[in-house]
């Protein structure tokens, strides 16, 4: 059996620094706000090519494109910073070049519009913690699919629905100015497009307080929580959710009494979720997709047969690309470990035992 020592003393030594000092790259903050203006500026662009130079645009929903320009500015910010780390960057390298990579749809045409639907629409990787866990899940991401869906657009003012008639009550959905749907409003299709946002704030509500109660309830959520991180999304969304059900509920019912201030309240809500999302637990859904290619990656090695076998044991523990990419993160990072790599994780486990047995205990004898 291998001994830990043995072990650190196969591993590569780290590269010796070069003689002159490279470049000064331009800092990380520096490009990080590079890129959020650059693409805040083409979100701006988008919205008054999009809106037929704003004559599209509705002026009551401002603050929810400002909110959005933000957004953009955030995501495109925490991105750049993220992936400047040097596991992010490789995850992110790796991930999106096997994605858009054209070797791996014409050996594997079907692998990433499963991948995508599995991993990123489903999420079947959740039904394997728990099922409760999975459906809220679900009601929760196909509740905002649905409401970005809706809302985005009308906030940038790329759908508009006009009234086809004085009289009647058929209406017209134009995308960019042109007509591409005509409805009746009195029909299941008219009350579908007039209230998709009260059925996307029915799926998440259920959503959101499941996952809610359980932080307040399981022992393993409680302790490592954190309000701002966990707890605050949820009570984002219940919020925008009831806020958006209740704007419903005074217009149909009250005949607008308290309209006003659900407005306000259920505008300051998205509003400070929207420019919430690139620095809370949200970010993880800009992240997802590099983290589809990854799964790609793995899965076109393996059809190669490229699996890499622990060095103790013989057990596969991934396939060899994604072996060597780890232990190219771990020289990058400057970690002398790179070679524990070759081990699965239950003979990690005896390394280190025989480690404290072999160095450690033997000195309280």
């Amino acid at each position: 059996m291998s001994e830990p020592t043995e072990v650190l003393a196969a591993a590569p030594p780290p590269p010796a620094a070069p003689e002159t000092q490279p470049p000064v790259r331009r800092s990380v903050t520096a490009r990080a706000t590079l890129a959020g203006a650059a693409v805040s500026l083409l979100l701006i662009a988008a919205i008054v090519l999009g809106s037929r130079l704003l004559r599209d645009f509705d002026s009551a929903l401002l603050p929810y494109a400002v909110a959005t320009v933000f957004l953009a500015f955030g995501v495109a910010y925490r991105y750049t910073v993220w992936v400047s780390a040097p596991g992010a960057r490789r995850l992110f390298k790796k991930g999106f070049g096997s994605f858009f990579s054209a070797a791996n749809f014409r050996r594997a045409p079907t692998a990433l519009p499963r991948m995508i639907a599995t991993y990123l629409g489903f999420q079947k990787f959740l039904g394997a913690r728990s099922r409760a866990r999975w459906a809220a899940h679900q009601l929760i991401f196909w509740g905002c699919i649905l409401a970005a869906l809706i809302t985005f657009p009308l906030t940038w003012g790329w759908f508009t629905f006009t009234s086809g008639s004085a009289s009647g009550p058929g209406y017209e959905m134009r995308i960019w100015g042109f007509k591409v749907l005509g409805f009746d409003s009195l029909n299941i299709l008219g009350w579908l497009m007039f209230h998709g946002l009260d059925l996307a704030a029915v799926l998440v509500i259920p959503g959101a307080s499941y996952f809610l109660w359980r932080r307040m309830k399981d022992r393993g959520a409680i302790t490592g929580q954190r309000f701002a991180y966990d707890l605050l999304p949820l009570i984002c969304l219940i919020v925008i959710s009831v806020t958006g059900l209740l704007l419903t509920f005074s217009s149909i019912f009250l005949h607008g009494g308290g309209y006003e201030f659900l407005a306000v309240l259920h505008m300051v809500s998205v509003v400070f979720t929207l420019i919430y999302i690139p620095f809370g637990k949200f970010f993880h859904i800009v992240q997802r997709p590099a983290a589809v290619g990854m799964q790609l990656f793995k899965y076109t090695a393996r059809q190669d047969d490229q699996v890499f076998a622990c060095k103790r044991c013989g057990e596969p523990i991934d396939t060899t690309p994604y072996v060597e990419n780890l232990r190219g993160t771990m020289q990058d990072l400057g970690l002398d470990f790179n070679a524990f790599v070759e081990y699965c994780p239950r003979c990690k486990r005896v390394l280190r035992g025989n480690a404290y047995l072999s160095h450690v205990k033997k000195g309280f004898k």
